[in-house]
């Protein structure tokens, strides 16, 4: 869910979470090994083995790029935070360039507080746009300045609006005071359930605020861009912390927003329920806008394009180290997937798990959390990603998009341990795993690992008997893409993997040699936080060391392109990977780069 903390405990059944708040100063652990990697046909050197150090395991990964397995998912193009003002800081505009640049007009952005009463200062876990007030004789009072920024900085970099419908006005709330949270790390988790979180008193006033704002967009931005939208509304309404009415004045509240979305523009993108975990309240939310009475304009059911709903992981603090644990998140996903599968009306729709991610609360800190800053948390999101479309084909279900519950907090401490993407402009390790997915396009085409563990194995028990050496691949036209991961549950160290890559049925544009591009994320690639640690973790930093972390915070390469051989079709690579770390390989015909290069 959006916000809400998970403690060490049993695992959770979809959809519930523990409550209790995690604080304390984030314990960062260490990464993993050095290593360096090279193809037999490639000249970059490996280290040399000390005595030390544990032998590598070995691994078999098999790609046949003449398979292919359908058009590759790019669900990983959806982000979002708890914070819409951020968006418009330095920092947050810097990130969400980045972020449009993975994949411009296809990135999607979704944010609570675009309702809330406010003058739009930002802080962790808040912030406001001002959009609704009232006039002493309870008159509306429209205003879009802030909401327009917040919009326009998101197209200005290519990014769109997932809309969230939420929260109350102050004008508007059937309880508005106390109105604004003033929840920090360490407080009470129910101290954000403030007045933006009741139902609005007037519910005609509400509809009309919800139709009054879609037919600003449409004239600010025309219909053929508001149709791009996703539509939904309010956040996590099975929490009493973000809905404190009934699940019947959810409904009322969203049948009414959905049909004033769609009384401005019919054509409109709308669903929900962007709830947390996948149990009943999903059931009901279902019942309701297949069969039941619409509150808005009393016909049976509620327009519904998408359905929507949210899974995250559990990871705990073992006293010395982290343990995730990617179950529980599989878990919610599986059941969220096949609850759809089973409703006839809804199983063809598209689903969007709105908040994806290893944990529950972005703003939070802890030795429990101190994998985000680390390969830990990059390694985790390379993993889960495929399993999750993995769960979606076995459900026969359409995965839309899977929503990352990341973006940054402007002006904190470098690397201070919440979950985000980027630190004081400087990128974590986790935002180039994105990177690597914007690189790979096309059809995904069959790929096996003797590494990578079972899917059911990994819904059960996680990732904690031995390591996930995992495989994902693509291919564009002659353009062949291998994402490979290695990933263990508990943040200590072990092992490289010692990984043999057997590409077979490479297309004839392959005559001799293929140009092997080969990007990684591990300690001492693709990854700023490393560095800064070894420069004794500062907490201010000069310009020239601010420009080196800068640097070493991008997607970085192993070494210069080389070639392999290709005989028949088929080229063999080897690679060391190390433990956290991750490999991209990306192939193109050596005839096609060097006529590429002579234009």
């Amino acid at each position: 869910m959006a916000d809400m903390p998970q403690t060490k405990g049993a695992h959770p059944m979809p959809g519930q979470y523990d409550p209790r708040v995690l604080t304390g100063l984030c314990a960062l652990l260490a990464a993993s090994i050095l290593a360096a990697a090279a193809a037999p046909a490639q000249t970059a050197s490996e280290p040399a083995q000390t005595a030390s150090e544990p032998a590598p395991f070995p691994v078999s990964i098999t790609v046949d790029a003449a398979k292919s397995l359908g058009t590759l998912s790019r669900a990983w193009s959806y982000f979002g935070a708890d914070e819409p003002n951020y968006a418009t800081m330095k920092d947050g505009e810097d990130l969400l360039a980045s972020l449009g640049a993975l994949d411009p007009g296809n990135v999607y952005f979704r944010t609570h507080h675009l309702m809330t009463s406010g003058d739009g200062t930002p802080s962790r876990k808040w912030g406001s746009t001002n959009i609704y007030s009232e006039d002493a004789n309870g008159n509306a009072i429209y205003s879009y300045t802030i909401v327009d920024h917040i919009f326009d900085t998101y197209l200005k970099h290519g990014l769109k609006p997932y809309v969230e419908i939420g929260f109350m006005p102050e004008a508007l709330s059937s309880k508005p005071e106390p109105y604004r949270s003033d929840w920090r790390p360490g407080f009470d988790y129910g101290r954000i359930g403030t007045g933006v979180s009741f139902p609005p008193k007037n519910y005609g006033k509400w509809g009309e605020l919800v139709f009054h704002w879609v037919t600003h967009c449409l004239e600010r931005y025309g219909k053929a861009e508001v149709e791009s939208w996703y539509f939904e509304v309010w956040n996590e309404a099975n929490l009493p912390v973000y809905w404190k009415g009934t699940a019947e004045e959810f409904y009322r509240l969203h049948d009414v927003a959905v049909d004033a979305v769609r009384r401005a523009l019919p054509t409109a993108r709308v669903g929900g329920p962007d709830m947390a975990g996948s149990g009943t309240f999903l059931d009901g939310f279902i019942t309701h806008v297949v069969t039941g009475k619409n509150y808005a304009n009393g016909r049976t059911g509620t327009p519904s394009d998408f359905v929507s709903f949210h899974a995250k992981g559990l990871p705990t603090f073992l006293g010395d180290h982290v343990r995730m644990n990617m179950s529980p998140q599989l878990s919610d996903a599986d059941h969220g997937f096949k609850t759809i599968a089973a409703d006839p009306a809804l199983k063809d729709k598209p689903i969007v798990i709105g908040e994806s991610d290893p944990d529950g609360c972005a703003a939070c800190l802890g030795p429990q959390l101190g994998y985000r800053n680390s390969t830990m948390y990059s390694s985790y999101t390379a993993a889960s990603f495929p399993r999750l479309v993995e769960l979606a084909r076995r459900s026969h279900v359409k995965l839309q998009g899977v929503l990352t519950w990341a973006f940054e907090f402007e002006d904190q401490p470098y690397f201070a341990g919440y979950r985000q993407l980027t630190s004081n402009g400087l990128d974590l390790p986790v935002l180039n795993v994105f990177r690597m997915y914007a690189k790979m396009r096309g059809d995904q085409i069959e790929a096996s690992s003797s590494g990578q563990i079972a899917l059911d194995d990994v819904l059960k028990y996680g990732i904690k008997q031995r390591p996930d050496v995992g495989v994902i691949a693509a291919r564009e036209n002659d353009e062949v893409s291998v994402l490979v991961w290695h990933y263990f549950d508990d943040d200590v160290p072990g092992p490289e993997a010692r990984i043999a890559i057997q590409l077979k049925h490479l297309p004839r544009a392959y005559a001799v040699d293929a140009l092997v591009t080969h990007y990684r994320i591990d300690n001492a690639h693709s990854n700023a936080y490393a560095l800064w640690q070894k420069m004794g973790s500062p907490l201010t930093l000069q310009d020239a060391d601010f420009a080196a972390l800068k640097a070493q915070s991008s997607l970085q390469t192993l070494s210069a392109p080389e070639t392999a051989k290709v005989i028949n079709g088929q080229t063999n690579l080897t690679i060391n990977l190390p433990r956290q770390g991750i490999s991209l390989l990306v192939l193109r015909p050596r005839i096609s780069h060097d006529a590429a290069s002579q234009k």
